[in-house]
């Protein structure tokens, strides 16, 4: 099947059961929320996500060992009453079991010597795995968490374009950018499906717009959002987007996509159709282990096998946020 007659299964119209009706109204959901629950992990697995997502996320931040070793900084804010534990998942990240005073409200952090980040977000940089003399693209880089930790796996010797459309946001990422010691980057404020062609890019990294599905331990009110309808247009931009960052990556080039959502419609299908779509591009396994792999299978669709490759994140498997990843090199093998 053509990609417009995927988008009409996709898409199509939800057939709810007395049982998906029961469960949204029993734990507060939007019925579309709960049907898309349902139909990828099965009535078992929803009752187990949502009942996760009943647990607030805990905070968490990304040493800045740039600036500071990060055995030092824990040290620091131990000293100060903080309770840290290690994340497993992400090399610079800790989560905070116990806090005297707002995690950001230390002289530590106005030093610069870590980012308040989810380890979600975190996780994407490690994924892209950004070198020092690249030239990497950040399709919408502000507030500044993963900009920032590009240039800090670096050490500050990529050369990153930072690109936000929001005038307000890009100004919290200068802040950032400042405060934590880096200089190697250009902020752009532009709509990034609007960048100029003519420069490739080595690496490319699209945490794309969403509908924040993934955030309900952080914000429940999206409980009640997420209907069929905002989906496919939140995909529609995503997948806009998605093959901008492919048009713009050089040959051999690697392109991160990231969604902080659960929806398939907002990870899978948008890499799938890219796939299609394309004849020179494939998916790279992440060297990091213990994510769960991308679903192949909706709505009675098959998939591209590939997308087996991609990775997710689930609050009721790994603790997190709800998070889609998914590695892309640009190459003919």
């Amino acid at each position: 099947m053509g990609s417009v007659n995927l988008d009409n299964v996709i898409f199509s119209e939800y057939t709810f059961s007395k049982e998906i009706l029961d469960l949204a109204l029993r734990y507060g959901y939007e019925p579309d929320i709960m049907y898309r629950y349902v139909e990828i992990l099965g009535f078992e697995g929803a009752e187990m996500l949502v009942n996760s997502n009943n647990t607030p996320l805990p905070e968490t931040f990304r040493c800045n060992d740039y600036l500071i070793d990060c055995n030092v900084l824990v040290k620091r804010l131990e000293s100060k009453g903080f309770k840290l534990e290690k994340l497993q998942l992400a090399p610079h990240g800790f989560r905070v079991l116990y806090e005297p005073i707002p995690i950001g409200a230390t002289h530590e952090y106005l030093l610069g010597y870590y980012y308040i980040q989810d380890p979600g977000s975190m996780l994407v940089v490690y994924i892209l795995e950004p070198e020092p003399g690249e030239l990497i693209l950040d399709m919408a880089a502000a507030p500044g968490g993963k900009a920032t930790q590009i240039l800090q796996l670096t050490r500050d010797k990529a050369r990153l374009v930072a690109v936000d459309i929001s005038r307000r946001r890009l100004r919290a990422l200068r802040s950032h950018m400042q405060r934590m010691g880096f200089t190697n980057y250009l902020i752009v404020k532009a709509n990034s499906r609007m960048l100029p062609e003519d420069l490739k890019y080595d690496r490319v990294l699209l945490d794309a717009p969403s509908s924040g599905e993934g955030i309900i331990r952080k914000d429940p009110k999206r409980k009640m959002r997420g209907r069929r309808e905002d989906i496919k247009r939140i995909h529609e931009l995503q997948y806009s987007l998605l093959m901008k960052a492919y048009r713009l990556t050089r040959e051999d080039g690697v392109i991160v996509y990231a969604a902080c959502s659960t929806a398939v419609e907002e990870g899978e299908y948008v890499i799938n159709k890219l796939l299609e779509s394309t004849s020179n591009i494939y998916v790279e396994k992440p060297k990091i282990e213990g994510l769960s792999s991308g679903i192949t299978s909706y709505r009675g669709v098959e998939f591209n096998s590939e997308v087996s490759k991609c990775s997710r994140l689930w609050p009721h498997i790994h603790g997190t946020e709800g998070f889609f990843i998914c590695r892309l090199r640009v190459s003919r093998r």
